[in-house]
Parts: structure tokens; C-alpha cells; sequence
């Protein structure tokens, strides 16, 4: 469902925009997508509201068909991007799982702030997006997904979550039309 409107009590989740994890290869440009976050993010610390920046750093120890890295990431690797110009009052967190909730505190910030409503971003749209935004709307949470602020390494999979699993979770928008909604809130 596009995006009907904001709430008065909203953050933004800004997903995996790490240098490690910009360097992929992706279906979409990644300097677009941390074009629009840094985008979002610069909205929401000019109108007061929470910016999060969450970075993966691990993993969960499960078995996988799929091979995937094992080890040490390089240094540098969990680095959020400079564009997205990290604040001193942005809430940053670290996750080693694909969903920003699971042990991490993002649920007690969040309520602490009195949020209803979560703006996500990121890195991949399948995997930390997509999780991210399962557990916010298990939690209760009103979600939208920034929809030209995500990609993945799979088209498929981008696709299909866009189009089939966001839809189940929340609202979905472009960049500049979630800044447009800014207007009908009001100042603050």
C-alpha cells in the first residue's frame, strides 16, 4: 500500500550502510541508495526525530545451504558510509543477525522515544530490510519502507520483497514523497 501518512512520533532505520556492504555488487546502485538515506536522514534530524544507523558486525550461528564468510571481517569493514553523516545524536547499534531488533536494544529505544512509526532503509532489501521490518511490525510498529532507498544483490529477491512481502508489513514510498509528508505534520 503506498504511504498514507506520517505519525507526529516517527524514526528513521537506516539498514547495513556499511562500507563492507556497499562495496557488493548490487541490482541497484548503492550510491544511490545511501544518496537517499542520507537524504531521509538529514530530514529527520532537521525536524527532531530519531535517526538510527544500524551496522552488522557477525553473524548468527547457524547451519546454511548457501556458503557464506566465516571469520574476521577486514577492518573497516562494519564503517557506516561518511555520507550518511553520522550525528552524535543518531542512535547507532551494532547487530549480528540479519533483523536490527533481535539482542540488540533498537525495541527499548524506540519505545523509550515514544515511536510509532519506522521509516527503513538499507542494505539488502531480502535480508536486514526485510527483517528489520518483520520485527517492527510484530512489535506493533507502523512501517514504511523507502523503497528507492534499498537494494539487493538479487533482483529476484529485491523484487519479490518489494512487491509481494512489503506490501503484508507496512507502506511503501519513494524518498521524496516520504519529504513531502513532512509537510502535512506540521513544525515541530
Amino acid at each position: 500500500m503506498p504511504i498514507t501518512r506520517l505519525d507526529q512520533q516517527t524514526a528513521l532505520v537506516v539498514v547495513d550502510l556499511q562500507k563492507g556492504i556497499v562495496s557488493f555488487p548490487t541490482v541497484h546502485p548503492a550510491a544511490e541508495v545511501v544518496r537517499h538515506a542520507a537524504a531521509l536522514a538529514e530530514v529527520f534530524r532537521g525536524r527532531g526525530l530519531p535517526v538510527v544507523l544500524v551496522t552488522v558486525d557477525g553473524m548468527a550461528p547457524g547451519r546454511t545451504e548457501q556458503s557464506r564468510r566465516t571469520g574476521d571481517f577486514p577492518p573497516g569493514w562494519a564503517d557506516l558510509v561518511p555520507e550518511l553523516n553520522r550525528q552524535p545524536t543518531d542512535h547507532v547499534l551494532t547487530k549480528r543477525t540479519w533483523g536490527a531488533f533481535t539482542n540488540t536494544d533498537l525495541e527499548h529505544y524506540l519505545k523509550e522515544q515514544r515511536i510509532t512509526q519506522i521509516v527503513i532503509a538499507g542494505i539488502a532489501t531480502s535480508i536486514g530490510v526485510e527483517s528489520t521490518a518483520r520485527c517492527a511490525y510484530e512489535r506493533g510498529f507502523h512501517v514504511v519502507l523507502a523503497i528507492d532507498a534499498m537494494t539487493d544483490m538479487s533482483l529476484d529477491a529485491h523484487t519479490n520483497s518489494i512487491s509481494r512481502i512489503f506490501p503484508r508489513l507496512g507502506e511503501t514510498a519513494k524518498t521524496q514523497e516520504i519529504i513531502e509528508l513532512f509537510a502535512t505534520l506540521g513544525a515541530r
